[in-house]
């Protein structure tokens, strides 16, 4: 058998995942694994400005094509700074893989450079953290957090490689593909979990459909709407998975959740059935309270993980299962049932529900106020971006107006922060889903606060030729905490207003296209421009700073107000 160096065997390992792409900045703890890259370009390193941009980056990538997303730094502030990026992909379980060139074993505890407990680090957003302690336990280990990465629900790992395990080592040239060492095959449901489905939605007068990620990630968007069709099923979608079903469905409501739509909110009231298929039920979808999910409700819950089966709401049944496999279960198990009339005039009565929403979507396609309002903005987005577009939302508040008002109409094409809330994730997430996605036009969408926490990677967008366009809404503050203090503390503002370049400016120092829209009748123009530029771009539009979302907090107060004897 032949031999190897260690960095050659990472390479291996990565490749047989079909990576392409890793993401960091250079370090000396790990030149052992890029000086394999030298010889062999069907790797690439994409070398960024900032930690944090490189997991966001690997992040994007992973969600776009459901290949393992790889970050590579080096020791100490290397990997502390990639721990915001760690986390969006734990919480959109997301398979990202962090490796670290750690500090030398016989310096481990001593306090020396760089050395810090990286593992407890990042144990609690990955779903395993090791350290390598010896050098033939590499392929083992990568194989182990590669396995943890890609099996069941997805999620980020790490992997700290000391730098004397990693340098000068030579390895047997074992190969190994991905079957030998991990499932490959998705989880079916148990049949008599599905019989119990099918009969609670037989019985069921005014069934709905919440749809999560995991039918994204099951490649299931299809056969949910043949289920939606055939029993006359309306459909909702969960906080920032908008992509999950085609929206222009005329069973489709919109998105659930704290920035949704209001009347997806008022169907889930009226529902007495609710068939959750690969959603968690979190925080932004429900609130965990009944604003949304009334008590008498009957849940059937879905997902490939049982820990998050009946962990907020009580279940009538939880099933365990695959979205695709417990779909194509469902839809043999229930025929081709005749449909009630009652079923019939639940189903007209969510076609009133969608129209609402489309009326009063087009209705602020026609506001005129100077600078724009966001509303405005995004209807604007709506005419211009063609439908294979993938969009990344930023958190803040003129991106939180976009929840509500992009559609669309194919999976994989909304990347958010979701609970993670994290501002800047959007335009380093949108340069790693163009990598993974290259054919496919790319918007990030900013707040002028959260671009520029990771600004510096329009350098890195340049210098690599990753043609992203950013949108940058600029009102020269933190908006969302400028509502709070709105809502809460008497306009008393402190801390929340800033100022900034002029973005298409900044741009073009860096060799990047740049635009500056001012009125509603320029915005298509200049995306559809800045998206056809074949150079990465920014668009600035300023917009109206006073206009907020309403903050989250604000609709529990005054329900308890309107409430109080």
């Amino acid at each position: 058998m032949s031999e190897r160096s260690a960095g050659r065997a990472v390479v291996e390992l990565l490749k047989a995942e079909q990576v392409r792409y890793i993401f960091g900045i250079v370090g000396s703890t790990f030149l052992d694994v890029l000086d394999a890259l030298y010889d062999d370009r069907s790797v690439e390193y994409i070398n960024v400005r900032h930690e944090q941009a490189a997991a966001f980056m690997a992040d994007g990538l992973a969600r776009v094509t459901d290949v393992p997303g790889v970050c590579l730094v080096t020791s100490g502030p290397g990997a502390t700074n990639l721990l915001t990026g760690v986390a969006a992909a734990h919480v959109a379980h997301s398979p990202v893989v962090v490796l670290v060139g750690g500090v030398d074993l016989d310096h481990h505890g001593k306090d020396a450079f760089q050395d810090y407990d990286l593992v407890s680090m990042f144990r609690p957003v990955t779903k395993l953290a090791v350290q390598v302690p010896t050098p033939g336990r590499i392929p083992e280990m990568l194989r182990a957090a590669l396995r943890a990465a890609m099996t069941g629900r997805r999620g980020p790992v790490f992997v700290e490689i000391p730098r004397n395990v990693l340098n000068d080592q030579t390895l047997p040239g074992e190969d190994l593909a991905p079957a030998g060492y991990r499932v490959t095959h998705p989880l079916p449901p148990h049949p008599d979990a599905i019989a119990e489905a099918a009969r609670l939605l037989r019985q069921a007068e005014r069934p709905l459909l919440l749809v999560g990620g995991g039918v994204t990630r099951a490649d299931a968007s299809a056969l949910v709407v043949s289920m939606a069709e055939q029993h006359a099923i309306p459909m909702i979608t969960a906080y920032g998975r908008n992509d999950a079903v085609p929206n222009a469905h005329p069973l489709y409501i919109g998105p659930l959740g704290r920035a949704g739509s209001a009347e997806a909110a008022a169907a889930c009231r009226r529902a007495d059935l609710l068939l959750v298929m690969g959603s968690r039920l979190g925080h932004f979808t429900s609130h965990f309270d009944s604003r949304y999910i009334r008590p008498d409700t009957a849940i059937i819950q879905i997902d490939v993980d049982s820990g998050d089966v009946g962990r907020y709401y009580q279940t009538a049944i939880g099933i365990q299962a695959d979205a695709r496999e417990a779909c194509l279960a469902l839809l043999d198990t229930l025929g081709r049932d005749a449909v009630s009339p009652s079923r019939q005039a639940w189903r007209q009565e969510a076609e009133v529900l969608r129209a609402q929403r489309q009326a009063r979507l087009t209705a602020e396609g026609g506001l005129q106020a100077t600078p724009m309002k966001p509303q405005r903005v995004y209807a604007e987005l709506r005419r211009a971006l063609p439908p294979e577009t993938i969009v990344a939302l930023d958190a803040g508040a003129a991106p939180a107006y976009g929840y509500d008002r992009l559609h669309f109409s194919r999976p994989r094409t909304f990347l958010t922060p979701l609970d993670l809330g994290g501002l800047g994730f959007a335009f380093p997430e949108a340069l790693g889903a163009k990598l993974g996605r290259p054919d496919a036009p790319v918007l990030a969408i900013h707040g002028d606060g959260g671009f520029l926490m990771n600004a510096q990677e329009i350098e890195t967008a340049v210098r690599h030729g990753i043609n992203v366009t950013t949108l940058v809404m600029n009102n020269n503050c933190w908006g969302s905490e400028k509502a709070y203090q709105k809502h809460f503390y008497g306009s008393r503002f402190i801390g929340c207003d800033l100022g900034n370049p002029r973005y298409d400016h900044f741009a073009r120092l860096f060799g990047a296209e740049g635009y500056y829209v001012e009125h509603p009748d320029q915005v298509g123009d200049a995306v559809t421009a800045a998206l056809r530029s074949g150079k990465p771009a920014i668009v600035e539009i300023p917009i109206d700073p006073d206009e907020f979302p309403t903050p989250a907090t604000a609709v529990r107060r005054e329900k308890a107000t309107r409430q109080a004897p």
